[in-house]
């Protein structure tokens, strides 16, 4: 017979059990922006304790926001690409810093059983903070995988190098791990999976997907996590270079989130010297909490909260025609257009010359639309309508269709497409559409001194991007960043035996090298 007390012991620890595992509608997430300690450049590599030693003092300063995030109720933390032993590689170099990181089906905690998989004190450590702090802890390192002459892509050391995300739930236990799919042209030191991998796990606060920083300009896996794993949340570590006008981290990351209808968690790198800024915790009706910060070298934790299922939020857009308004709207008489530059695409543009109006900018399929109103137009500032329907081919080859509203950088029309980061003209409303041939949509606003937009903007089922009440700081840009993603070039990984590098075309190569020379004159 039991007990009286036993039996309300016994009922009161089966409900806290159920409480524990029942589904959460919010959660609160945290990102972490990392100023990264980088290794000295050397040709030579270093021993592997001396490899540890740099990890263990990033992983010092990710041990001090993982705990402060934890003492304030997160769920869960990202942090950066890179984040633990930074970027200053050749392939031979970073080899000490790598560890092999089995499949999460090992069912497997670093932090009772480290040696399991041979020597492993990044992911022992790694562990350990998220059992010890009770929080999932998202993390970028590197794995290798042995292979052999019986595989045709192997490389000549005998080995693969993968740039990977890991996630250890609150138990410490690894629950995912993901190899990147589409590496910057500038990672010679990995070698890319031979398809995308589709990571997801199920928590009691929604279902996750992750990927890596480049990938989120590509369809897979980024798109396919999403519009066919219904994932709630992505997460994003990126060492992600700000390139204005369209595609600075904060900028384009909640655009993204917006166009997907799901929440993403970027947590950046922090380098201002490598343009190196800007995280955010973004969910479907807009960012919730963001940082740029390009003055110091400061890492900062950003923590909010979130639904947990945005696909059953009444602000939730289940589907948008972004061509639907323009297409069945007489275009606006057009101006005279000129041809410039936004990150080496040729855009057609036309010019506001009015304090409020209507006008249509078109380049090959794609007319752009824009109802405009100023409050005040001024004469030491020119704004215009541009579109870009086309093949980007810098640093990466991926289709584009772009409808922008944009600040030049002074009055020579020369200049618009250039980096600008401040504005003075306030604009009391605006309508922005496209004719576009993808569904997949970005829409950005970007204020004066890189800051976002407040939440007021609307995107609208018709494919509108409108503002009736005007924006609380001047507008940088107003933008769909349209990706079509059938009319990209294969992934290298579709083309037999050949790497990443060798499948960069001649002209591939030559825009690479003048957006080398771009950055470092931006820098």
């Amino acid at each position: 017979m039991i007990s009286e007390p036993s039996s309300l012991l016994s009922s009161v620890f089966v409900l806290l059990m159920i409480l524990k595992t029942s589904a959460l509608d919010k959660y609160i997430a945290a990102v972490y922006e990392h100023s990264v300690i980088l290794s000295e450049a050397t040709q030579k590599p270093v021993s592997s304790e001396e490899a540890l030693k740099l990890m263990n003092k990033n992983m010092d300063i990710l041990e001090e926001a993982i705990q402060t995030a934890a003492t304030q109720g997160a769920h869960i933390i990202v942090t950066p690409e890179d984040g633990i032993y930074g970027f200053n590689f050749t392939r031979e170099t970073l080899y000490p810093y790598l560890e092999d990181i089995p499949d999460p089906q090992a069912n497997w905690i670093p932090c009772d059983d480290s040696q399991r998989f041979g020597p492993a004190p990044v992911q022992e450590r790694l562990s350990c903070l998220a059992r010890d702090n009770s929080i999932y802890v998202v993390a970028n390192i590197g794995d290798k995988k042995q292979c052999d002459y019986m595989d045709p892509k192997c490389p000549s050391d005998g080995h693969y190098q993968y740039n990977t995300n890991v996630v250890f739930d609150s138990d410490g236990k690894l629950v995912a791990r993901y190899h990147k799919y589409n590496l910057f042209k500038t990672e010679v030191q990995f070698d890319f999976p031979k398809k995308p991998e589709l990571v997801t796990f199920n928590t009691s606060f929604g279902k996750f997907g992750i990927f890596t920083c480049f990938d989120i300009l590509f369809h897979d896996p980024a798109v396919t996590l999403v519009s066919k794993l219904k994932v709630d949340t992505i997460l994003f570590p990126t060492a992600w270079m700000n390139v204005l006008p369209h595609l600075t981290a904060v900028e384009f990351h909640s655009a993204w989130a917006v166009g997907m209808q799901v929440n993403l968690l970027s947590a950046n790198t922090h380098k201002t010297g490598m343009n190196m800024t800007g995280s955010g915790i973004y969910a479907p009706d807009g960012s919730h909490a963001y940082h740029y910060d390009v003055e110091s070298e400061n890492g900062t934790l950003l923590i909010s909260e979130l639904n947990s299922r945005p696909s059953v939020s009444p602000t939730y857009l289940p589907m948008v025609n972004w061509s639907l308004y323009a297409s069945n709207i007489k275009p606006f008489p057009e101006d005279r257009n000129f041809r410039g530059l936004i990150f080496f695409d040729e855009f057609t543009f036309s010019k506001l010359k009015s304090q409020a109006g209507n006008l249509t900018v078109c380049q090959k399929d794609l007319c752009c639309h824009l109802s405009y109103r100023m409050i005040e137009q001024r004469e030491d500032e020119v704004y215009v309508l541009g579109a870009f329907d086309g093949l980007h081919v810098v640093e990466g080859e991926y289709y584009l269709q772009i409808c922008t509203l944009l600040k030049c950088k002074n009055t020579d029309l020369q200049t618009c497409g250039e980096s600008v980061t401040t504005a003075h003209t306030h604009f009391g409303s605006f309508s922005l559409s496209g004719t576009f041939s993808t569904n997949y949509v970005f829409p950005e606003v970007l204020l004066s001194g890189v800051q976002l937009a407040p939440r007021g903007i609307q995107v609208l089922n018709d494919g509108q991007l409108i503002s009736q009440n005007g924006t609380s700081k001047p507008i940088l840009t107003v933008t769909l960043f349209g990706r079509w993603y059938e009319k990209d070039p294969p992934h290298p990984a579709q083309v037999p035996l050949r790497g990443y590098g060798q499948n960069m075309s001649a002209l591939s190569l030559q825009y690479f090298l003048v957006f080398l020379l771009f950055i470092h004159t931006v820098l």
